[in-house]
């Protein structure tokens, strides 16, 4: 990026604005990628969490731990800097969470889940994926809807709703 700035200065000083746009377009379509790169590695961890608690039905203080480092970090990371608008829109979870990045958790988590006693695709038979992803979503939905310091709060009643997350509540009271 360095490079595309020393070039941007020098087509703005040379008085070459077409050059100086094109290199602002590139500029953004950099950071964009580098934004969903972001987003998506904070939502394969969450949906490796709600992998490992699917097939282990438990819950404990790191996955919950982890699940809402991710939603916060995604909510943090994902609206854009008028506030205003979103990287990721509520509607395109499903679709980002089915076609990119599901295999690559189920991937990971196959190395977790049981301490590695499945493989990747034993794991992928098991799973029920439209359940994870419904489980997601309901996760990323908080994120539209409540600020950075609400969110705790009521991600623990959605936390309480996943396999053994009452017994986890309970322990919290």
């Amino acid at each position: 990026m360095t490079q595309e700035l020393i070039d941007l200065k020098k087509s703005i000083l040379d008085g070459r604005y077409a050059d100086a746009l094109a290199i602002v377009d590139e500029l953004e379509g950099m950071s964009k990628k580098a934004i969903l790169r972001q987003i998506k590695s904070f939502l394969r961890i969450l949906l490796i969490h709600l992998i490992k608690n699917q097939v282990e039905q438990r819950l404990t203080n790191s996955w919950i731990a982890s699940i809402r480092n991710a939603i916060r970090e995604i909510k943090e990371v994902n609206i854009k800097d008028n506030k205003t608008s979103y990287y990721i829109d509520l509607d395109e979870w499903e679709n980002l969470i089915e076609e990119e990045v599901i295999e690559d958790a189920i991937a990971d988590a196959s190395n977790e889940v049981m301490n590695g006693k499945f493989t990747r695709s034993q794991l992928s038979t098991m799973l029920n994926k439209n359940q994870i992803s419904t489980t997601a979503i309901s996760f990323l939905a908080l994120t539209y809807t409540y600020s950075a310091k609400e969110l705790p709060a009521i991600m623990d009643d959605y936390l309480s709703q996943l396999a053994n997350g009452k017994d986890w509540i309970n322990r919290e009271k």
